[in-house]
């Protein structure tokens, strides 16, 4: 086989709180996001003392998505993952009534959508909610949010229900454990205790989500969203196997929760050592057994390893782990292993038998302008066929693959840094990190590559 089945899905990915800008327009209220300018790994400010960010502007798609769709199809794209931004919806989070212009808006993104044939695939919350449930109600801590993300769920499902029929509930729910500002809207400081009780009434609210979308569009399909975050044995050593397993089921928890609709017995005993007792409510069980999601996504970057000794340890971006001699490191120091996302393939569709989706895989990396306007991005192009092919491998090993969305399929802000020079794209915009730039779009060498990938169903891809 050289080419991928005849439905599959190519496109890219991109996320509101990174590409729309407009953050305070058409009634939106501020997110938590919003109050990240230095990105994820900066402490969140008070509202009083927010600062301007880069991701107030972004790349101006808020503006801008005519030309940016326009630039997808062009390359082929049949599908295109996008978020809401919650807080375009229901400013506060607990109003009563929803933001119609935020209503507006996404109708118009959706008919921009269907006018190139392109599917949109939603995503209800990529790292952001309304700030001022942080502010009211502890962010995730506090069980009310389970029935004011149902509201914000059933607005959605409501309005779009004939314009979308493929949803995620939340990205990669489980970087809830490194990032609990970004993930749950609880302090950087908080407990694990705190932590995985927010994260309890985010399982409850997807999969109340799950329920509502079956029931208000039923010939949609929901999904969860991973990260997938591979982790190998750094040694034979088994206690180094031990390390990989309990390091695997940190996230695995939560497809297992989100797909088996029960909490796991591993999950159970790291609990009862840890001491953490979480507050249930009669029925929270029943809703997750009952909620079982239509297929798995995930992101895929970079693979770990394990160690059992902690002096093996490095700290990463974001997520610590144990250096791999058999690898090289991206820029950012990701480490490069397109064999690991077949691996994870198998991992998870021999764990779940629903059907898998790439919803992100990409390279950050600085590009260099030539004096010509050309951007030779060969370093993307090769990290992508390298994972494309072994993808594609995948599905010769019988995983049921539905798609590929790159990350970002045009430049966009850094979630983690809020840098714009940690590009992802096919397409170039002229913005930088001191916010200047004229915004102008453009394509990189990497733009006609993937072009001819999705035109060729995969056939052009390069074996090594």
């Amino acid at each position: 086989m050289t080419h991928f089945p005849d439905n599959f899905l190519w496109g890219g990915a991109i996320a509101a709180n990174q590409v729309e800008g407009a953050f305070d327009r058409d009634g939106k209220g501020l997110s938590t996001s919003d109050m990240l300018p230095n990105g994820i790994l900066s402490p969140h400010q008070s509202r009083e003392e927010r600062t301007p960010g880069i991701k107030d502007l972004a790349i101006d798609f808020y503006n801008r998505y005519p030309e940016d769709i326009a630039l997808f199809k062009e390359m082929g794209f049949n599908c295109l993952r996008l978020s809401i931004a919650w807080s375009r919806i229901f400013p506060n989070g607990d109003d009563e009534a929803p933001n119609e212009a935020g209503l507006a808006y996404y109708h118009k993104i959706f008919d921009e959508l269907a006018c190139h044939d392109i599917t949109p695939f939603v995503t209800l919350s990529h790292y952001e909610m309304p700030y001022a449930l942080t502010e009211r109600y502890n962010g995730w801590g506090d069980r009310h949010l389970i029935g004011f993300f149902e509201r914000y769920a059933r607005t959605v499902f409501e309005a779009y229900k004939d314009k979308v029929k493929l949803w995620l509930t939340f990205n990669e729910i489980n970087m809830s454990l490194h990032a609990p500002f970004t993930g749950v809207g609880l302090p950087e400081g908080a407990s694990e205790q705190q932590i995985y009780q927010a994260i309890h009434h985010q399982l409850v609210a997807s999969a109340r989500a799950v329920r509502l979308c079956h029931d208000i569009v039923p010939n949609a399909r929901i999904g969860n969203m991973l990260l997938g975050a591979i982790t190998y044995p750094y040694n034979c050593n088994p206690d180094d196997v031990i390390a990989a397993m309990n390091e695997n089921n940190k996230w695995l928890f939560f497809g297992d929760v989100q797909t088996r609709g029960k909490y796991p017995g591993y999950m159970l005993r790291y609990f009862r050592d840890q001491g953490i007792d979480i507050a249930m409510e009669d029925g929270d069980l029943d809703e997750l057994a009952q909620a079982s999601v239509d297929f798995i996504s995930f992101s895929y970057y970079a693979s770990g390893c394990a160690s059992a000794d902690p002096k093996q340890k490095e700290v990463g971006n974001i997520v610590d782990s144990v250096p791999n001699p058999y690898l090289e490191k991206s820029e950012w120091g990701w480490l490069i292993d397109p064999k690991g996302l077949r691996i994870l393939l198998n991992f998870l569709y021999d764990r779940y038998q629903k059907p898998l989706f790439i919803v992100e895989n990409g390279l950050g990396a600085r590009d260099d302008v030539l004096h010509t306007g050309e951007i030779n991005d060969d370093y993307r192009i090769a990290y992508l066929n390298d994972h494309l092919v072994q993808a594609r491998e995948a599905i010769l090993d019988g995983v049921d693959l539905m798609g590929f969305t790159s990350w970002g399929p045009i430049d966009l802000v850094s979630n983690s840094t809020a840098q714009m020079s940690k590009r992802y794209g096919f397409i170039y915009v002229d913005r930088h990190d001191d916010g200047s730039g004229t915004l102008e779009r453009s394509r990189k060498k990497s733009f006609e590559w993937y072009k001819k990938v999705i035109a060729s169903n995969g056939a052009a891809l390069q074996d090594k």
